[in-house]
């Protein structure tokens, strides 16, 4: 959902699939030489592009990139999550344990960019794995594993393509993580503090589930163009797509308008919200096992 209606946003110099216009660039000269583009195909929602996405490649293709998934979330999560801890650990008030909402942000923008880091590679082979199937059959790239894909890309790209819109996602996980990590914090200090519920589940998955609210708010508009950017397939000799982040941020907002950048906020929502409550109430659980050890 997140590459719908890119087609507009990145244009190329040569004439280009049906999947791809490049309306933009041949926006004069269709009109000096009477060419009729064909419109951008309809955008659909969530519910249908998981329909198209079985009928066209079968269920199975629900779970494109989980290798990659798996590997980023072991990098990536671990190391903010950890990090994230130690400073909490290191800037709380002695007294009551708690910490500054100013403190709590800065510990979360600083985890989130060393986690980003870490995973970057991991998170460029998930999406271009997830955004294999809109190519056509002879574009796509048919990644086996996370392994495969980090492997091809070194080689036919050079091991820097391995973190590709690494700035991009650096700033995806410090808004992430700050938004995420320090809202629930917040959150479940205020629950506390009114005695609205006790120190449990309850308050545990409320907190957590208000934490993916504001995650997904503050990180779509990153998420949209960090997902461009990777997909995005650069050709020897020819220019890419898109000069950096600044440059796909303008092609897409001046092409798709500004709401563009919060394309798929649907599924993020539906995937931020159960996972960070997933997240936290485990860690809870974890962290009552080794204080009861």
């Amino acid at each position: 959902m997140q590459l719908q209606g890119e087609a507009a946003a990145a244009p190329n110099t040569a004439v280009q699939t049906a999947l791809r216009p490049a309306a933009l660039a041949f926006h004069t000269t269709a009109a000096a030489h009477n060419i009729h583009l064909p419109p951008p195909p309809p955008r659909v929602g969530l519910i249908s592009v998981g329909l198209r996405i079985i009928q066209q490649d079968g269920a199975a293709a629900l779970f494109s990139g989980v290798s990659a998934t798996v590997l980023r979330q072991t990098l990536y999560s671990t190391t903010r999550m950890g990090l994230y801890d130690i400073l909490k650990t290191k800037w709380s008030d002695p007294n009551t344990n708690n910490m500054p909402l100013t403190s709590k942000i800065t510990a979360g923008l600083i985890a989130g960019g060393i986690g980003a880091a870490v995973g970057n590679p991991a998170d460029v082979a998930m999406v271009r794995m997830q955004a294999d199937g809109r190519l056509p059959l002879s574009q796509r790239r048919n990644y086996k594993s996370v392994v495969d894909a980090i492997s091809q890309m070194s080689k036919s790209e050079g091991i820097t393509s391995l973190w590709r819109g690494s700035s991009l996602t650096v700033n995806r996980a410090m808004l992430v993580t700050a938004s995420q990590l320090a809202s629930y914090d917040q959150f479940k200090e205020m629950i506390l503090e009114k005695d609205l519920m006790k120190d449990g589940l309850g308050t545990h998955v409320t907190a957590s589930f208000a934490a993916g609210f504001v995650a997904a708010v503050a990180s779509n508009p990153v998420d949209v163009i960090k997902t461009r950017v990777m997909n995005m397939k650069v050709e020897a000799g020819k220019a890419a797509p898109y000069g950096g982040a600044l440059d796909c941020a303008m092609k897409t907002i001046k092409a798709e308008g500004p709401m563009a950048l919060y394309k798929g906020f649907i599924p993020t929502i539906s995937r931020q919200g159960p996972f960070t409550v997933v997240l936290f109430v485990t860690l809870e659980q974890v962290r009552k096992l080794f204080k009861d050890f």
